[in-house]
């Protein structure tokens, strides 16, 4: 019941001009860093430890940000996923190295998790018509994951896929020209995980991008999706030179460095709520006690 009132609101927001909406998202941004002190915590302390030279002042403005972001993005699923198409498109800018989603190469999306991903999905949709596909994580609520799943696919060609579907489909689609949106920088574990420096500290860090590019015979591009006074802006790079190499920790290692790149440009749009450095080396003490 809770879920489906949820969805019900969201829809009845996507009627809300777009800086009221905002507005409300910043309030309810700032309410929720003074209550969430757990939260607020883990993105202070990976702040912490990614930005050792910035003051405590400004890492407290990070963490503070990436709240509101957090706010501001997850209301805007409202119009995202319920407005007319053409009030998305006027909202959702794509730009950047466009031509590297012609064709028919097989190409994954490095889509690193900015606040503003979803935005980034749909504007792909948007522009290209190649077959789309992605990688989820169910939602324990029903008909909230219903409504993920409704609006990941509203606009193009774009396949689901669940996590325990495992490799098959995904390179089966690369290697047919598709598209791959991948979203590989968090802790999911020590099992497949490699350790390489995110920041100057190891992190657990899944090699599925120079995995899949291999496997799918692909070429990787990024993209970088950030929250703007009218909506978004998702910045596409150009395909990284000789990507994947023979060297998977490289390549995983290189991945992290690039994404650090992404991240110093708008720290406080990146997801610092997650525990990244959860997982730690054999022997070495938790970084969160």
């Amino acid at each position: 019941m809770t879920g489906r009132l949820g969805v019900w609101f969201m829809r009845v927001l996507a009627h809300v001009p777009l800086p009221a909406l905002r507005a409300l998202g910043w309030c309810l941004g700032q309410l929720a860093y003074l209550l969430a002190a757990p939260r607020r915590k883990v993105a202070l302390r990976n702040l912490a430890l990614c930005f050792p030279d910035a003051s405590a002042a400004q890492r407290r403005r990070w963490a503070r940000e990436t709240f509101v972001v957090f706010s501001q993005t997850w209301l805007d699923r409202s119009w995202l996923w319920f407005a007319p198409r053409e009030v998305v498109q006027r909202r959702v800018r794509l730009q950047g190295a466009l031509a590297e989603l012609e064709g028919d190469t097989p190409t994954i999306i490095f889509a690193p998790h900015f606040y503003g991903m979803d935005a980034g999905g749909t504007a792909l949709t948007l522009h290209t018509p190649r077959a789309f596909t992605s990688i989820f994580s169910t939602h324990p609520d029903p008909a909230v994951d219903a409504w993920f799943m409704a609006g990941r696919q509203r606009f193009g060609d774009v396949r689901m896929l669940n996590r325990a579907d495992g490799v098959k489909p995904i390179i089966s689609n690369l290697r047919k020209g598709g598209l791959l949106y991948l979203l590989p920088d968090m802790d999911f574990g020590r099992n497949d995980s490699l350790f390489v420096p995110f920041y100057g500290v190891q992190a657990a860090t899944v090699p599925s991008l120079p995995r899949f590019a291999r496997l799918g015979r692909a070429k990787v591009i990024a993209m970088v999706t950030r929250l703007t006074p009218t909506g978004y802006c998702a910045e596409i790079s150009p395909a990284w030179p000789g990507y994947p190499s023979d060297d998977v920790a490289a390549d995983t290692a290189l991945m992290n460095a690039n994404l650090q790149r992404y991240i110093d440009v708008s720290p406080g749009q990146y997801y610092w709520v997650h525990k990244r450095f959860k997982t730690r080396p054999e022997g070495e003490p938790s970084v969160y006690s």
